[in-house]
């Protein structure tokens, strides 16, 4: 199977795995990204079901419109029901490493409203060690090159990505070199640097599910 033959498959399986918990008042947190854009394409045909969704960035919002389902804004809602993202990499407790497509401040705050986080992705996202995939750092602007100095007393090696802005108007900084044994501690000790918005480690509220997709088929893993 291919990449994206993967990406379908666990696609398809967040919808069924879901549509059972959805009431026609149900509101869905959906995320950003190649596996949440499959994963939009199969939720179109129960959307039916759910009262509709808010989206982690503009790109997914857009998506979602374009196949008639209504998207509201987080405040407009009391909850989620269910987010539904993808990851860059997973590790056995599903602490996830995201924010490859910029997403991840927006991502974090509808994790963080919703009752339970279904995570979908490939089977190249699941890792021993979380650190392979660069590490994404939301900053403010004016202080991209101060956190940078920051991040590299913590062991990281920044590269600011260039010619990207976030839905929010600032910058990202991808850290390389890190190996990241305790994901919790390390997501903190980022979020206290002065003009970091916040970074791309989900571990605080690491994933409740993941749906593996692999050649042999969707695997359904919890917390170790």
């Amino acid at each position: 199977m291919t990449q994206d033959e993967l990406k379908q498959a666990v696609a398809k399986a967040a919808v069924d795995y879901i549509r059972p918990k959805l009431e026609s008042d149900s509101i869905i947190g959906v995320g950003t990204g190649s596996t949440a854009n499959f994963f939009i394409d199969y939720l179109a045909g129960v959307k039916a079901h759910f009262g509709g969704a808010v989206a982690s960035s503009e790109a997914t919002a857009a998506r979602l419109e374009g196949h008639g389902i209504p998207v509201y804004d987080l405040n407009e809602v009391d909850g989620l029901i269910v987010y539904v993202d993808g990851a860059d990499e997973s590790d056995s407790n599903l602490c996830l490493i995201k924010g490859g497509g910029a997403a991840l401040t927006r991502e974090k705050i509808v994790a963080a409203c919703a009752g339970e986080f279904v995570c979908i992705a490939d089977g190249s996202k699941w890792v021993d060690v979380l650190g392979g995939f660069p590490l994404p750092v939301e900053v403010i602007p004016m202080a991209r090159a101060h956190v940078s100095r920051e991040l590299a007393k913590l062991g990281g090696s920044p590269e600011y990505r260039a010619g990207v802005k976030t839905d929010n108007g600032n910058d990202i900084l991808d850290v390389h070199g890190l190996s990241i044994a305790d994901p919790v501690l390390l997501e903190n000790q980022i979020n206290q640097i002065v003009g970091v918005v916040t970074n791309g480690l989900f571990a605080q509220r690491s994933a409740d599910v993941l749906l593996l997709g692999t050649p042999a088929g969707v695997e359904t893993k919890y917390k170790a």
